[in-house]
């Protein structure tokens, strides 16, 4: 027995040192010294990546409280320069855009409902027109071009002893608290 006892003895600081070199093995080995200089590298370049990508994902939000009080402020002007706020001013300027280009329009028809945006209606307009191709294409295009905020939703061709004749669907916005005269 006693042989065992000393042999644990003789033993002991052997195990104690090889703990010892093991845990420092492997705190060298989790530490930043133990990885390989292009592990470290990569590491970085990956890290630079996200902070890149980052950046670039937050960079629309800088200056936001800018941005939304000159996109309000362009609403309303697009609102009053562009959007009627009364059905003559569509019928008005209906009439200028047929007398300038030479086409006969009638059977106007407006329907009027509420607008998914708050403070405007939806007036959505069937018009038929009647003229040479030519002067059809040129409504169209000053429909398109006009001031005053057109969205032409159709068109439905047909033709009228040589003359060519349309059906057009539009829509417009009336603003709120738009007289309906």
């Amino acid at each position: 027995m006693a042989s065992i006892r000393e042999t644990r003895k003789k033993l002991m600081p052997v195990v104690v040192a090889l703990v010892v070199l093991d845990l420092t093995g492997v705190g060298y080995l989790l530490s930043p010294a133990g990885r390989s200089r292009q592990s470290l590298q990569r590491e970085y370049y990956q890290m630079r990546d996200q902070l890149s990508a980052k950046q670039q994902e937050v960079l629309p939000t800088r200056g936001m409280d800018q941005k939304l009080k000159q996109a309000s402020k362009d609403i309303g002007s697009f609102y009053d320069h562009r959007l009627p706020a009364r059905y003559s001013a569509v019928s008005d300027e209906l009439g200028k855009i047929a007398a300038d280009t030479g086409v006969h329009y009638s059977g106007v028809k407006y329907d009027e409902k509420d607008a998914p945006i708050e403070g405007l209606r939806k007036l959505s307009i069937e018009i038929a027109l009647s003229g040479d191709y030519l002067q059809e294409v040129k409504f169209i295009n000053a429909l398109e071009r006009d001031p005053m905020f057109f969205l032409i939703d159709g068109v439905a061709l047909g033709e009228q002893q040589g003359n060519v004749r349309l059906q057009l669907k539009l829509e417009t916005y009336l603003r709120s608290g738009a007289v309906t005269s």
